[in-house]
Order: C-alpha cells, then structure tokens, then sequence
C-alpha cells in the first residue's frame, strides 16, 4: 500500500525530460494565434471557440515524423469538426442535457477506440468531448452549422499549413515507417466501456448536481480515466484536480480585470504555448495553463458571468475527477478479478 501510494505522489510531481516541446508550443501558438487575431480583426471574437477546438488539431502526432503527423493531424481535426456539428446539433433541436449527455458519451467512447486503433497521440477523447460538449451548450440556430463548419474547418486547415511549414523549414524526415495497429481486443474494449461509463456518469451528475458546463465533468471524467493502469489514471486524475485549482484562481484575476479583446487574445496564445510545454511533461503544471486559457475562450462565448464560469468549473471538474477516479478503481478491480 505504502509503495503504490509512493508511485502516485512520485508520478503527480515528476516533471518529464524537454523533448523539443517548444517547437511543439511554437507550433501550437501559431495555430490558435492566426485564426484568433482575424476573428479580433472582423469583431468576430465570439467564433473564437470553434476556432480553438480547430486549431487543437495542431495538438495531435508532436513525437511522429512529418507525414505521420499531418495525416494524424487532419484525421482529428475531421473529427474535431464534426464533433463540433454534432454538439451544434444537440443545441439547435434543444435537446435536453441528458439526453445530449449520452451522445456526447457514446462519442467519447467510439472516439477512444478509433484513437486507440490509429495510435493517436495524444490518446483519447478529450479534446472530441470538450468539443462537442461546450458546442452543445451554446444556442445555435441553423446559421450556427455554416460558422462553425467554416470556422472550425478553416482553423484546422491553417494548423495543417502551420505543421508542414515548421516540418520543411527543418527538413525533417517525411519518409512514413510502417505502423503495427493494435488489435481490438480486451485492452481497446476496456479502455472504451471504460471512457463511456464515467463520461456518461460525470456528465449525468454534472447536469443533476449543478446544472450548467455539465461538459467540464465529462473532461474531467476523461481525463482521469486517460492513464494505461490504474496509477497512471489516479496520477492524472489528481493532477487535473490541482492544476485545475490553481488555474481557476489565474483565470479570476484575469477576468477580473475586464481586459480588452486584444489582450485576451494575446494572454490566450501565451497560455497555449505554456501549456505545450509542460502537457507532456507534467499534466498538473499544463493545467496550470489550459484552465484560464479554457475559461478565457468559453467567457467570449458564453453569456455565463465570471463568478459562475469559476464556480462551475472548479465543481464540474470535482464531479468529473472523482466520478473518473471511482470508474478507474472499480475497472482495474474487475480486471484483477480471476475468472472461473
């Protein structure tokens, strides 16, 4: 016992080693920065979310070669989009929040097994949930699907653009290596019902417990349930607890500030690239980074004041971290389990 609890605060605090992750953050700025600053330049700046999610698109493949990373890279940002459309989709026919909780669910659930097939890096679902989730919860009328299809896909169109100037520029390697799939077998099954469970029951807690960005518990859910064994998902889950934390009061002084539109977005581009930089090194730090910035892009599109964005983000994330982190237990518990 006292050994496991070691591993979990060994691996909450440890801070992984530099892998180019600057050219990764450069990368990252740039793709969320463009598209930012023309919205700011035609005072769309309330489209900046579904720029954002398109330009998560530049997020995907930072360790595969050139040719790996670009298709890795439009393959999620295809996804990413029509995650967006679906969510748009629950908005327009107003459908109620559980309801919209169960698709955003089973979304979670196949995208995880997609990922896990395609060797997605990073795994997962996250970004498709938040996605989906946070288009879910803006009204949208059926002018909606044409801004977000343009916005979104434009977005991720100039993240393509931005990887393969960064790959020329250092002549990387475009040669493609063979990839050995995994199969689809128990480990890709459990890892599904796995994400599916505890983001549908964060999200049904989210919606009953506190009612509004019942999304953030889905993220939250995810993100703790991310981890390959049970250690990894309990390291994860703590980290995005306090990091969340500590996000949430940088994010209150910033919004306190009622700073122009200009600002937010050069503090936003700051904030991507920050979290960039330690994501893959230390998931808490980086969320240290990606919760203001979250807040930041959520408050330009949401009527929602600020004293409610922060309450909600820091319940929802408690709803979703612990509802992920009882999901991870009981599943690495039924896989100890011998079979008769």
């Amino acid at each position: 016992m006292a050994d496991s609890r070691g591993r979990v605060w060994t691996g909450i605090i440890r801070i992984g080693p530099h892998r180019g992750d600057h050219r990764v953050a450069a990368r990252a700025a740039l793709s969320v920065g463009v598209p930012l600053l023309v919205l700011l330049l035609i005072d769309r700046l309330d489209l900046s979310v579904y720029a954002s999610f398109g330009a998560f698109a530049a997020l995907y493949g930072r360790l595969d070669p050139p040719r790996t990373r670009v298709r890795m890279q439009a393959t999620a940002g295809g996804i990413l989009v029509l995650s967006m459309l679906l969510g748009t989709a629950l908005s327009a026919a107003a459908t109620p929040p559980v309801v919209t909780v169960v698709v955003v669910a089973a979304l979670a659930a196949a995208v995880t097994l997609f990922a896990y097939r395609t060797q997605w890096h990073p795994p997962g679902a996250l970004f498709t949930v938040f996605a989906a989730g946070a288009c879910a919860s803006f009204p949208a009328t059926p002018a909606t699907f044409g801004l977000v299809l343009f916005v979104g896909v434009s977005s991720v169109l100039w993240s393509l653009t931005v990887t393969t100037l960064f790959a020329l520029a250092r002549r990387g390697s475009w040669h493609l290596p063979p990839r050995n799939r995994p199969q689809i077998g128990t480990v890709a099954w459990e890892m599904t019902a796995t994400v599916g469970v505890a983001a549908l029951l964060a999200g049904v807690a989210g919606v009953l417990l506190v009612g509004t960005h019942w999304y953030w518990a889905m993220v939250g859910a995810v993100a703790a349930v991310g981890g390959a064994h049970v250690t990894a998902r309990l390291v994860r889950g703590v980290q995005r607890l306090v990091g969340t934390l500590v996000g949430v009061l940088i994010a209150a002084g910033l919004l306190a500030l009622a700073l122009p539109p200009w600002a937010v977005l050069v503090i936003a581009v700051a904030l991507q690239a920050g979290a960039e930089l330690f994501v893959g090194r230390n998931y808490g730090i980086a969320m240290v980074f990606i919760t203001p910035l979250a807040l930041l892009m959520v408050s330009l599109a949401s009527p929602a004041t600020p004293e409610l964005l922060l309450r909600d983000r820091v319940l929802e994330t408690v709803i979703g971290v612990a509802v992920g982190t009882a999901v991870a237990i009981v599943s690495a518990t039924l896989r100890r389990r011998p079979t008769a």
